[in-house]
């Protein structure tokens, strides 16, 4: 279902905005991208009927804090010392691997749409390989990645994903030197979520793998939002780098982002795990 929601959510905006805009008119249309936001509004009801018509889940009694402090303490404080406890001066490269591992990825991803628009592709196309058929892919690279973990442990396929992700972004950097290409699209989609994928089966298993029982939902919130930090500052910088150099230098500059990620890897695979 949660796959299904993005496969209507991304492609079915597209498809949305790019029926109901008006044949001849080049550029953007309020209107048709109006009416996609509303139909994507409305969908939302189906969602809210859902949770008004569930039961109530059972109530897990937690033990009382004594202050806004305490609880503090006990919520934030405590699952970060602990992991800090626990590695120790490792901490430190545990966490800059989690804080570059997406890096590639995610300063490449800001700049996409921008790039397909740039390039000529239509809404229509758009959405048909890249939330269709991307989401397929990712999905592929996720059971690929999961399968590969368990059989060659969770850091090899970590290095694996590394590679893989910043491998996928210098196709898109030859890509662009094709213009309007709709086969070349469809195999470097393919490709980059496939890539993806297996990056993100690795790195949700390595997530997991440092947290402690005893804070494991606090600890995995606190490392997935260290992820995205630093990539989202520099990805603001993506579309000045782009109106500078163009798109297949910054394609390959984010592809280069993704080498000290290698080192990093490899370094972390050394640490003893607590």
């Amino acid at each position: 279902g949660y796959r299904l929601a993005m496969i209507w959510a991304g492609a079915g905006v597209l498809w949305i905005a790019a029926g109901a805009q008006t044949a001849g008119i080049s550029g953007y249309q309020h209107g048709a991208w109006h009416t996609a936001y509303l139909v994507m509004a409305a969908s939302m009801s189906l969602g809210l009927v859902t949770v008004l018509l569930s039961p109530e889940p059972l109530r897990r009694p937690m033990p009382v804090a004594k202050n806004a402090l305490d609880w503090l303490r006990g919520a934030l404080v405590e699952p970060f010392a602990d992991f800090l406890r626990r590695y120790q001066w490792q901490a430190a490269l545990i966490l800059a691997l989690i804080a570059i591992y997406r890096i590639s990825d995610v300063v490449m991803g800001i700049m996409a749409n921008p790039f397909y628009v740039d390039m000529g592709y239509t809404k229509a196309e758009v959405a048909t390989v890249t939330k269709v058929y991307g989401v397929i892919m990712t999905l592929a690279g996720a059971f690929v990645g999961g399968a590969m973990a368990m059989r060659l442990g969770v850091m090899r396929v970590l290095m694996l994903g590394a590679v893989l992700s910043a491998a996928s972004n210098l196709l898109f950097a030859a890509l662009s030197t094709r213009g309007h290409d709709l086969t070349g699209l469809i195999f470097v989609i393919s490709a980059d979520n496939l890539a993806g994928g297996i990056a993100s089966a690795a790195f949700i298993a390595y997530l997991s793998s440092l947290t402690n029982v005893n804070y494991s939902a606090t600890q995995y919130a606190l490392f997935s939002s260290m992820m995205l930090l630093l990539p989202k500052f520099i990805a603001g910088y993506s579309g000045w780098f782009v109106d500078a150099f163009g798109y297949q230098h910054f394609f390959t500059a984010t592809a280069l982002l993704g080498a000290p990620v290698l080192l990093l890897v490899w370094l972390a695979a050394r640490v003893k795990r607590v």
